[in-house]
């Protein structure tokens, strides 16, 4: 398994390089000012970052015992970003509402469309992080 501080590492830097794309993007896309989307980004990259943290050691917790690894196929590695996705879906639906003024049919066609982009972002971050900071081999089978 990883350690305390690679999980560490790899938090911070998928919710920094995340905001750097997403609160631009995501103005230019839905029409809000940088700093309503920046603040809706900075908001949800906390949660986020949180989320990530403990739910990484559950995943791969719930892999080493049902797998005996925690090598992720490609099958694995779409269910590990969909669920992560779905979670932070439930969490920002009103946060996004709230927030922006917007009905809560506007803040879920907003929110699937962050969860869309995360979805995609957060299976290419992973998978290049786990080849640029590959587990060692004998820390794969241990807790």
């Amino acid at each position: 398994m990883r350690t305390t501080k690679d999980r560490i590492r790899h938090a911070l830097s998928f919710e920094i390089i995340g905001l750097l794309i997403f609160a631009p993007l995501a103005s230019l896309v839905f029409g809000f000012k940088l700093e309503l989307m920046g603040v809706i980004a900075i908001a949800g990259s906390i949660v986020a970052t949180v989320w990530n943290y403990f739910y990484n050691i559950l995943f791969d917790k719930a892999m080493l015992r049902l797998r005996g690894s925690v090598h992720k196929t490609v099958a694995l590695r779409v269910g590990h970003t969909v669920l992560f996705e779905g979670g932070l879906l439930v969490l920002f639906l009103p946060l996004i509402a709230w927030y922006l003024q917007i009905s809560l049919w506007e803040a879920f066609v907003m929110d699937i469309a962050m969860a869309t982009f995360y979805l995609v972002y957060a299976f290419v971050f992973n998978w290049a992080y786990d080849k640029v900071f590959p587990i060692p081999q004998h820390a794969q089978g241990t807790q």
